[in-house]
């Protein structure tokens, strides 16, 4: 059975929510520590691990969440700080914010945190430059380019297997790409997140199969997903007094959330995971063992 790698990305969607949309400064809520638990302890069941990309500013405000995370035998990776994305940054506002969080966590684990997933998946031909940021700073590796073409992120033509990079300064750094398959000519994105969300169950095991025909998977999606309980009572004040266009953005990030647990559960027991550096490395022996390296 191939090795595949679920990943986590563990951010507050309160907090996020509330600081791009409703312009109000709010704090990781004790839902992410309750909705990050809830995924825990689904993969305890199945004797699971995972890669965790946590952000730096969850970290700060939760550190026990990032040792609960360790303590059972998860991986920690960085999510960068605030959840900026890397467009909206320059390079030294980038190197600042992930270096910031790299070394919170790092802190925290007294161990290193070697991967790196950019908010919103916003490492795009356009900031390119981020890959060269991230070798400064120290990571071993990078999972956060989507090589399709989207509205909101993608690199189109991207290698989608896990692979090293020479970067120009003379560096070099590890890309994991997230999933793609090809459907009727077309690029489309799969294997988590709101793809999970809001298609039937059926369309992800059918792209992880897919995908596994060349490579492993590697799915994503955030503990928020699982949850549907009412946001903190001055988010909710927030948010009725925000533009309809803002109300109807949150509306679909609620949209299907019940169905993300059962969901992961067939995931978890139809499929092999582990966390992202032990697919790295099986991938990085395969292909020694193909070139008959030692």
């Amino acid at each position: 059975m191939t090795l595949n790698a679920l990943t986590i990305d563990v951010e507050d969607y309160y907090s996020v929510f509330a600081r791009d949309r409703l312009d109000l400064a709010l704090a990781p809520t004790e839902a992410v520590v309750r909705n990050t638990q809830r995924v825990l302890a689904m993969l305890a069941d199945r004797g699971i691990h995972a890669t965790f990309f946590v952000l730096g500013e969850v970290a700060e405000a939760l550190p026990k969440l990032v040792t609960d995370i360790a303590g059972a035998g998860h991986e920690v990776g960085v999510h960068g700080f605030y959840h900026r994305q890397v467009f909206n940054l320059s390079p030294d506002e980038f190197r600042r914010d992930v270096g910031d969080a790299k070394k919170r966590i790092e802190d925290i684990l007294g161990a290193e945190a070697a991967g790196h997933r950019a908010a919103a998946f916003s490492i795009t031909p356009e900031t390119a430059w981020a890959l060269e940021v991230l070798a400064e700073v120290g990571f071993r590796y990078d999972s956060s380019v989507f090589p399709f073409a989207g509205r909101r992120y993608g690199w189109p033509g991207f290698r989608r297997d896990i692979h090293r990079m020479a970067l120009p300064g003379g560096a070099a750094i590890v890309e994991v790409p997230l999933s793609v398959v090809s459907v009727l000519g077309k690029t489309l994105p799969a294997c988590g997140g709101g793809y999970l969300r809001h298609f039937p169950y059926a369309f992800t095991r059918w792209a992880i199969r897919r995908v596994n025909r060349e490579r492993p998977a590697v799915v994503y999606m955030h503990p928020y997903e699982t949850d549907t309980d009412p946001g903190p009572p001055e988010f909710e004040r927030a948010l009725a007094a925000a533009p309809s266009r803002v109300r109807a953005f949150h509306r679909r990030q609620l949209r299907n959330r019940e169905t993300v647990a059962a969901k992961v559960a067939r995931l978890l027991g139809e499929f092999e995971f582990v966390p992202l550096q032990e697919v790295i490395s099986a991938v990085t022996n395969g292909e020694k063992a193909a070139r008959g390296a030692p």
